[in-house]
């Protein structure tokens, strides 16, 4: 029985795409999605080829024209990081029928080989959109409802959902395959997910070398999400060089699996060079990687704090990226210490955002929003304390306690 279809954000912005650019990418991590998305939208009218087997891999880099007469398009090549020379050959068929829209549907896992070609070749003649695992809203079938600062928004009545509950998700995670089939074994998953990924998104990637070292580098992270990074004590921690711990986080970033989050200044300069926080994209891949398995445990454990924080930026990266939107999310911390967890840029204002563990939200959870309004003034939005209960309240001007599962 096929599991059941999970409607994607990403849709309207995805149809759009196609029907104004010659050539659309989607990138995103490995089982995020993207063949069930593109399949689902344009399978009547597409051809379908992976780029995976080593077979089709080594017609299309052989003979790249030959190859592209034999699927002509409309079609669909998919995982076209494996055969990153077809690019220029792409771009001379594009270019000879330039004013006809949505010819070739691309995906991609690996975001460094993808970018460098598509600069290179595809660049006016792609719209590049991305797709990560399912936010809430998808997973709940309201692919489209906004973030609650976003305009038109709607509360949509959701079942209560226990504390066991809500900590059993965490631990799952939001890769599409777990949510269609809930009787799948997610820890077994993961490990899967995780030898899958090594084995072919990073071991073809210069800059990785030892593979045991680098999952103990993924390990270290997942330990470390939420925190400040500090690349130099880690680094020293794995011993490898400070440049190695460098590379690996970039590959990281740039094939999905974490998130770099830098502080918030009114001067763009500094944002590059004061210390970043790091994030692990899946809030379920970060409690794999670190052991969890009983929510009990993870709702109570030390790492509970990062787990929340991790599921509740997820929620907005997810959310803004697959309506087309270029998340800009910040921290803010000040020199006497007070930090706010996420600071969202949007249509030059800014929401905060601070995340508790409480499920009884309380004024006094709201004074670091109030000190950053104080202190950004116009340039601030309405704030929200983001907690694991149920309940929606005002805690004071300009800040209201909200629950996750509505975020």
């Amino acid at each position: 029985m096929p599991a059941r279809y999970i409607r994607r954000s990403l849709e309207p912005v995805l149809k759009r795409a196609a029907g104004e650019f010659p050539a659309v990418v989607l990138m995103g991590p490995r089982q995020s999605g993207k063949t069930t998305l593109l399949k689902h939208l344009f399978a009547k009218k597409y051809n379908y080829i992976s780029m995976e087997p080593p077979d089709i891999r080594a017609a299309a880099t052989e003979d790249p024209r030959g190859f592209l007469e034999m699927y002509p398009p409309p079609v669909i090549f998919d995982e076209v990081q494996y055969t990153p020379d077809l690019f220029p050959y792409i771009k001379e068929r594009i270019d000879s029928r330039r004013d006809v829209s949505g010819q070739y549907l691309l995906t991609g896992s690996q975001n460094i080989l993808l970018m460098e070609k598509l600069t290179e070749t595809l660049a006016g003649r792609a719209a590049v959109l991305r797709l990560l695992p399912l936010s809430n809203r998808e997973a709940a079938g309201r692919p489209q409802a906004p973030l609650p600062w976003e305009p038109d928004r709607r509360d949509a009545k959701a079942p209560a959902m226990s504390r066991t509950d809500l900590w059993a998700g965490f631990l799952r995670g939001q890769y599409p395959e777990l949510a269609a089939n809930p009787d799948r074994d997610a820890n077994l998953w993961h490990a899967g997910y995780v030898q899958t990924y090594l084995e072919r998104d990073v071991r073809t990637l210069r800059q990785v070398g030892d593979l045991s070292q680098f999952q103990g580098f993924l390990r270290a992270l997942a330990a470390r999400s939420a925190q400040l990074l500090n690349l130099t004590d880690l680094a020293r921690d794995l011993g490898v060089a400070v440049n190695t711990a460098k590379a690996w986080l970039s590959v990281l970033e740039a094939t999905y699996q974490v998130l770099v989050l830098r502080p918030y200044f009114a001067n763009l300069n500094k944002r590059l060079v004061k210390t970043p926080k790091v994030y692990l994209l899946d809030v379920g891949m970060l409690c794999y990687l670190t052991g969890l398995k009983d929510p009990e445990h993870a709702a109570s454990g030390p790492l509970a704090g990062a787990i929340m924080e991790t599921a509740v930026l997820s929620e907005i990266v997810k959310s803004l990226t697959h309506h087309g939107i270029d998340p800009q999310v910040y921290f803010w911390r000040t020199s006497t210490g007070t930090e706010v967890d996420f600071v969202v840029e949007t249509g030059g204002k800014l929401v905060p955002i601070e995340v508790k563990l409480s499920s009884t939200p309380r004024p006094a959870m709201a004074s670091s929003i109030k000190t950053f309004r104080e202190d950004l003034g116009a340039k601030t939005l309405p704030g929200y304390v983001v907690h694991p209960g149920e309940i929606k309240l005002p805690l004071g001007p300009g800040v209201t306690a909200w629950p996750y599962r509505h975020l």
